[in-house]
């Protein structure tokens, strides 16, 4: 096998308990994003703008849509012979087989799969970020400054710094220490999760981190801290562009808003970094003659004879006449029937809102705190007229009863309208 300079291990086994209703039979990365891509478009993508074509994809949890999502690799062009995109879940060895532990015991239990490839270094991502980023410079920076492990930061509000991992570097980047989610911040450089090593370095951490029992394998919470004490030579790489951990119901709404915004740093027509996806081919998007759409994401497939404002709706969504879409994000093969409103909101694939349902509100329209985005989980009906308060989460085993059976008119423009 032709040796690589660097090959890409990229974490995507988590649950993602966080999502909760979204991911209960989906992995996160695997979670529809943006009108026609998943989590994980956004990391591969990167892998590939940035000359990176050996890429392990670790998973453990719900593998099978994010298998048969990413496949050979062919939509972000790593279908390759030598290197290419590999899912790495665990596997049975001679002594028996386990769970990835920790995020570190995940890229331990694959060695084999990284020294395959001979690499001088190995880049660390996670599979559950929105964001547009060039590893190759943060490789040359890890090359030029002779690092043995090179971490991305990007600067948070200090109110919010608690909610990370905080790196303390001096001017010259050196790292001095690093705090998982403290209490008092000592700088608001959060890390992004994302690590350039030195493979003989890392190699050399991972076996000793395998034998300490008291360890919970995990790179924030071991690898950095024991390399730390060690005295290694490890930088910082600040980012300043457009990053967002969507591991959350909010956050996730969030970062699909922020591709609205008329100055948002996550430029998805950026030509020069294009965000590659696996979206199967669709139909153009129909907007009927009763429609209104305004300050939207339509993609391809959809079909439009209700009112959308400020929304991201993804293929094979139909939106019913007289139904009213707003700020909400609705995913693959939604319905919204006739008359209902749906504020705020995530409608996840293959869900339906029934006739006259209302699912969410304005944040005008409650007090600060009862507000927050409502959810209808994958597949879910929701039956007509029914009222689903904001920051409810509506999964398989509520609201079913009162569910419109009446299957959907036939699939011609004009017909569901």
């Amino acid at each position: 096998m032709r040796r690589k300079e660097c090959v890409a291990m990229l974490l995507a086994g988590g649950q993602g308990s966080r999502l909760y209703v979204l991911t209960t039979n989906v992995a996160k990365p695997a979670v529809p994003f943006g009108g026609k891509y998943r989590i994980i478009d956004f990391p591969l993508s990167n892998c590939v703008n940035s000359n990176i074509d050996t890429v392990g994809v670790l998973t453990q949890y719900q593998p099978h849509e994010l298998n048969a999502y990413i496949g050979a690799g062919l939509p972000w062009d790593l279908d390759r012979l030598e290197g290419g995109v590999r899912v790495l879940p665990p596997y049975v060895k001679g002594k028996g087989g386990e769970w990835y532990k920790g995020t570190a015991n995940a890229i331990y239990q694959n060695m084999g799969f990284i020294e395959t490839y001979d690499p001088e270094y190995v880049l660390i991502l996670s599979g559950d970020h929105i964001y547009k980023m060039d590893y190759s410079q943060m490789i040359n920076q890890h090359r030029r400054t002779q690092a043995d492990c090179t971490i991305a930061v990007i600067e948070v509000p200090p109110a919010e710094a608690c909610r990370f991992g905080i790196l303390n570097a001096a001017d010259d980047g050196v790292i001095l220490d690093f705090e998982e989610k403290p209490k008092k911040p000592k700088s608001n450089l959060a890390s992004m999760g994302i690590y350039v090593f030195t493979w003989s370095k890392l190699r050399a951490y991972l076996l000793e981190d395998n034998n300490n029992p008291k360890s919970r394998n995990d790179f924030g919470a071991n690898i950095i801290p024991m390399m730390i004490g060690a005295g290694e030579r490890m930088l910082i790489h600040r980012f300043r562009g457009y990053w967002k951990d969507v591991g959350t119901i909010e956050s996730l709404w969030e970062a699909n808003m922020d591709m609205l915004a008329s100055n948002s740093e996550l430029d998805i027509f950026d030509r020069a970094w294009p965000i590659y996806s696996g979206a199967k081919s669709a139909p153009p998007h129909f907007v009927g003659e009763s429609a209104r759409v305004t300050h939207s994401l339509l993609t391809e497939g959809c079909e439009i004879y209700g009112e959308v404002e400020n929304s991201v709706i993804f293929t094979d969504v139909v939106i019913q006449s007289g139904a009213f879409v707003k700020y909400s994000i609705v995913m693959p093969g939604a319905v919204i029937e006739k008359e209902a409103v749906v504020e705020y909101a995530i409608i996840a694939e293959g869900a339906r809102v029934g006739r006259g349902a209302r699912i969410g509100a304005d944040p005008s329209a409650v007090s600060v705190a009862d507000w927050g985005v409502t959810v209808v989980a994958p597949g879910v009906t929701v039956g007509p007229n029914v009222v689903v308060k904001t920051r409810e989460m509506v999964g398989a085993d509520k609201l079913t009863q009162e569910a419109d059976k009446t299957p959907p008119p036939a699939g011609k423009k004009g017909g569901r309208a």
